[in-house]
């Protein structure tokens, strides 16, 4: 492998990992504890452009910045009480997350259906990782945590998913990871 086949899948992970930083400023309040943010945006799009690898290692990047002090977190917020706190699962659900939709849309030749089928499904592991977070932290049942950490996202979800979808298309065409 040559030194910019090596060098380049880094770079990627690295601007991935602080799209997702400036996603996280992009900030509205939601119910509860968990805001409305572009970060789901930012982790769709790198599993679907770096795929399962680059994909998580760019989200683990992006959680380590956040747990050594730099206020990538959503709301400008950093360190091991985020991770620990209510949205901390959702952290954690960014690296699965990236991880599932890569593997998903790489290992099926990239066709729409396998796409949006990638999505889903880790935008689920998403859900799943904070919800299971929220009810634990919070200590309300697991119904009450989909009702503040799932249902009022769903709509804002679905509109991010079809901008992720579009732009990965264009994009796929320029990041190419060996």
């Amino acid at each position: 492998m040559t030194e910019n086949a090596q060098v380049k899948p880094l770079i990627y992970a690295s601007l991935f990992a602080a799209l997702t930083a400036i996603g996280a400023f992009i900030r509205i309040p939601g119910p509860g504890p968990v805001p409305i943010t572009l970060q789901i945006f930012f982790v769709i799009l790198t599993g679907l452009v770096l795929g399962s690898r680059w994909g998580a290692i760019s989200m683990i990047v992006y959680v380590m910045l956040g747990l050594i002090g730099l206020p990538v977190f959503s709301g400008g917020l950093s360190g091991i009480g985020v991770l620990l706190g209510p949205t901390g699962g959702y952290l954690i659900g960014f690296i699965i997350g990236a991880f599932v939709i890569g593997l998903i849309s790489h290992s099926a030749k990239e066709g729409f259906t396998a796409s949006v089928l990638a999505v889903v499904s880790g935008l689920f592991m998403i859900y799943l990782s904070g919800i299971v977070q929220l009810s634990v932290v919070l200590h309300i049942s697991l119904w009450e945590a989909v009702v503040i950490g799932v249902l009022p996202f769903i709509l804002f979800d679905i509109i991010k998913i079809a901008a992720a979808l579009i732009i990965a298309d264009k994009i796929r065409t320029i990041v190419v990871i060996p």
